[in-house]
């Protein structure tokens, strides 16, 4: 039984254990299996694949993962918990399935919704249907047709007209080391309605060195006038693939800002898709993506614009060292409508070891005449001239190296709005960046 027939099994497996799902998200599961089994995994031989090999995920057979008692949570997961205590409100997945007792749902103002995805298809059905696998296409994406053909859960977010939400939202999704090879498809659904604002975070982090799979989806769709900043962390090991996909879906004179953080040594693809739908949005899609051993890092972006006067700033910074590997794949479009677009994207990256390399490729697609838009990319090393000004002061060559390195990616984490979130990003950054400098003295 190859790859493909060995998905295609432990999907029917899984759906016959849920049968008493609504039929509309039966037929959801089966028609993305359908899909799923068209597509199968995408090969070297698509040019949006052509650096990202999924051979490390198809030669292992993974099962999905059973489910782990709360008490068994490793420290390391009752750490990142412990910072998520002072956001408004988490919500816990472990290995997939959803945990209450390491979830807190805190008072939430009125007009917010927080819950997992089952609990809110019984609560607001009609609701959740309409919004559901509506702007992640299972289309085109053999990774999205899965992980919606798993679908049994997630987290779902609804924040009605005119709610603010003051402290950050956490998302939290933790993978744990279990006896055979595992997965799991987080499934993340966040409705911003007209007028809102909210911060919302989602974590993904695993823990041990047992092999997993995590095959993620989020959907964030914006009304009119709302106001939202989402970040995404992946942290993981050697031993852990992820693949995620964010889907994002802008109404009219609304505000988004998208932060992408990935610290890994293992094997991570980042799919990001924004659609400009409304008259004067404005998009900012940032990403810092730290990799070390032989970690390979695929990003690859697309905005849209699909009406006028709208605009966007992208910026993307790899810092890679060991034998890593990075990908930047950046694409803006601006349809025929889109008169008045306004874009700006950057990719800029730091090599810190000569065995580490990068491939960037920013594009632009322009089919209207009335714009600004630029695209560039940046492949360097440290400054000489600023190691030496720092030696001459009587730093040592590791700490001057960290300095610079950190100056590089603060950058980044400067541009996140909640302050909360600015430290903690901070304090993670810092802390693999001090990692990488340990590994390099003991090579």
């Amino acid at each position: 039984m190859d790859a493909l027939e060995t998905y295609l099994s432990t999907i029917a497996e899984v759906q016959r254990q849920v049968e008493r799902a609504p039929s509309w998200l039966r037929d959801l599961r089966q028609q993305a299996a359908e899909r799923f089994s068209a597509l199968g995994f995408p090969s070297n031989r698509l040019e949006d694949w052509r650096y990202t090999n999924v051979a490390p995920i198809t030669s292992v057979r993974f099962r999905p993962a059973n489910r782990q008692p709360a008490h068994r949570m490793p420290a390391e997961g009752l750490e990142l918990l412990s910072w998520a205590r002072s956001a408004a409100s988490r919500l816990v997945f472990v290995d997939g399935y959803f945990s209450p007792q390491l979830s807190s749902i805190h008072t939430l103002p009125p007009g917010v919704a927080l819950s997992n995805i089952a609990a809110a298809v019984m609560a607001e059905e009609d609701f959740v249907s309409a919004q559901l696998a509506k702007i992640a296409s299972c289309g085109e994406s053999g990774f999205v047709a899965l992980n919606t053909a798993f679908l049994q859960d997630g987290a779902f977010l609804r924040i009605e007209p005119g709610a603010v939400v003051a402290e950050p939202i956490h998302l939290v999704f933790l993978s744990t080391q279990q006896s055979e090879p595992t997965m799991s498809h987080p499934r993340s659904l966040i409705v911003a309605e007209r007028g809102s604002q909210a911060t919302v975070v989602e974590s993904y982090v695993n823990f041990g060195s047992g092999k997993h799979l995590s095959n993620a989806v989020t959907e964030l769709v914006v009304g009119e006038g709302a106001v939202i900043e989402h970040a995404t962390l992946a942290r993981q090991t050697a031993s852990m693939s992820h693949f995620a996909t964010l889907a994002v879906r802008q109404g009219r004179a609304n505000n988004v800002a998208l932060h992408s953080f990935t610290l890994t040594s293992g094997l991570v693809r980042n799919d990001v898709t924004v659609e400009l739908d409304g008259d004067g949005s404005e998009c900012v899609v940032n990403g810092l993506f730290l990799g070390d051993g032989r970690a390979h890092i695929d990003n690859r972006t697309t905005i849209d614009h699909l009406k006028p006067s709208c605009s966007s700033q992208e910026l993307y910074k790899g810092i890679l060292d060991g034998h890593s590997a990075g990908i930047f794949n950046g694409r803006i479009r601006v349809r025929p409508a889109a008169q008045k677009t306004n874009a700006r994207q950057t990719n800029k990256n730091l090599l810190l070891s000569p065995d580490a390399q990068i491939n960037t490729n920013p594009q632009l697609e322009i089919l209207a005449d009335d714009v600004k838009c630029y695209h560039g990319s940046t492949i360097g090393q440290l400054d000489a001239d600023a190691l030496f000004y720092l030696r001459a002061r009587g730093i040592d060559e590791d700490m001057a190296r960290t300095m610079l390195t950190r100056a590089f990616a603060n950058e980044m984490i400067e541009r996140l709005r909640s302050v909360p979130l600015r430290r903690h990003f901070q304090d993670l950054v810092q802390s693999q960046l001090r990692a990488t400098v340990v590994a390099e003295e003991l090579s």
